[in-house]
């Protein structure tokens, strides 16, 4: 079949790839890489754990599904009537995998010789679900053990109790995996509609890159991809208040020392904006509290913090976006108090610009090193697509952005919607 493409092209690296828009609803990106030998693909679908409440045009109203459904719909996914999709991989000797997030799925493959018979499969697998309520029984207590063991990662709770403690509604409060409760409300014809929901093509997108051929590639895709209707996927979020639900919260685990987590709530964005924003809050938490930073040297050098202590943005257009800086501490209250006191101080004239120069320099670098590493770029196109926008803008955006902009991006550190998350033993 002919498909109609659109070549998205690096005006930095000149580095391309194309977006193939294949008849069957799917988009394919393909970005042959000269030179390589492996391959790497991704079969992914915009759906995770926070999709719980949806419509089509065939559902009518919105209807609401058991927390953990998308990542029991993962699990389940790899068992097929007659052979499990793990064992077609281990006989054409690609490695495959999968993974759920809160607002992706995605199964992959890597291949160091032929891809051709690796894509059939991972085409033909996630497009064949086969689910009764014998195999849907069997995997509830593997999936109920997996999360009675990740429950008792002091890591792990405190990200959820950072997570529940800022979100009032917003379903990123609620684990991937579910609840050992909410897992028991799933059955095969709840997994049948999610699956007839949410994995339609039109809600999918496949991504290879490596030693590719683009025609051999869509000669697969016409062969094992099965033209759907566009169902008109809607998702819904309740709405979430600008405030958090708690500035403070202390739990319980088998911790050596003290574990924190000093999380802001900002303001949920979408596409481009949201990740402008993201890489501009990145490189402002690094000049600020980053491991080259003055703060951070003062603190480590004073015993304050440790090695462990390390800044993020956590952010997706699903309805939410925050800075954390997380750590260890001997005394997590004099931490808060030391990085309250950096905030409420913040000014322009005092903005280490040479170090954001060179962030930004490490950054670039690393964006650039990026681009020849074959699943590197298989993920990021996938990844980027799915959020609305290109795996180049990011340099795109390092290669324009002011320290202006970048401290302005500090404005988003508003400790009156903030938690402070604690584990003790």
């Amino acid at each position: 079949m002919k498909c109609e493409f659109e070549t998205v092209r690096s005006g930095i690296t000149g580095d391309e790839y194309r977006i193939y828009h294949h008849p069957s609803g799917l988009d394919v990106l393909i970005m042959p890489m000269e030179g390589f030998t492996t391959t790497e693909a991704l079969f992914a679908v915009k759906y995770g754990s926070v999709n719980n409440c949806f419509k089509t045009l065939d559902t009518g109203d919105f209807i609401s599904v058991p927390d953990g459904i998308a990542h029991y719909l993962e699990h389940k996914l790899f068992e097929g009537e007659e052979c499990g999709a793990f064992e077609q991989f281990a006989g054409t000797g690609a490695s495959a995998n999968a993974f759920t997030s809160f607002d992706v799925t995605a199964y992959t493959f890597s291949a160091s010789s032929d891809y051709r018979e690796p894509l059939a499969i991972l085409l033909d697998f996630v497009q064949n679900p086969y689910f009764t309520e014998e195999n849907v029984e069997k995997e509830r207590g593997i999936i109920a053990q997996e999360i009675k063991m990740t429950n008792d990662s002091p890591t792990r709770a405190l990200f959820f109790e950072m997570l529940t403690s800022m979100y009032h509604r917003n379903p990123v409060r609620i684990d991937i995996a579910g609840t050992v409760e909410s897992i028991g409300e799933i059955t095969s014809e709840l997994l049948y509609k999610c699956y007839n929901t949410f994995y339609n093509l039109h809600n999918m997108v496949l991504s290879i890159a490596g030693n590719v051929d683009e025609e051999t590639v869509l000669r697969i895709c016409d062969e094992h991809l099965k033209p759907v209707e566009n169902r008109m996927l809607e998702c819904r979020f309740p709405e979430e208040p600008a405030g958090v639900v708690k500035h403070r919260s202390e739990i319980t685990r088998q911790v050596g020392v003290p574990l924190f987590s000093f999380g802001f709530k900002c303001p949920p964005l979408t596409g481009r904006e949201l990740l402008r924003t993201s890489i501009a809050a990145d490189l402002m938490l690094k000049v600020l509290f980053g491991s080259m930073s003055d703060w951070y040297k003062n603190a480590f050098e004073s015993g304050l913090i440790n090695s462990s202590f390390g800044c993020e943005v956590f952010s997706s257009d699903q309805g939410y976006l925050m800075l954390i800086l997380t750590g260890e501490a001997k005394d997590p209250e004099a931490v808060y108090d030391s990085i309250c006191q950096k905030i409420r101080s913040l000014d322009f004239a005092q903005f280490d610009t040479e170090l954001l120069s060179s962030l930004i320099k490490a950054a670039y670098g690393s964006e650039i090193m990026r681009s020849n590493v074959v699943s590197e770029c298989a993920e990021s196109m996938c990844f980027s697509y799915l959020q609305g926008v290109s795996c180049f803008d990011t340099l795109d955006i390092m290669s324009g952005l002011t320290a202006e902009e970048v401290f302005a991006a500090s404005s988003m550190l508003d400790i009156e919607r903030s938690s402070f998350c604690v584990v003790r033993s």
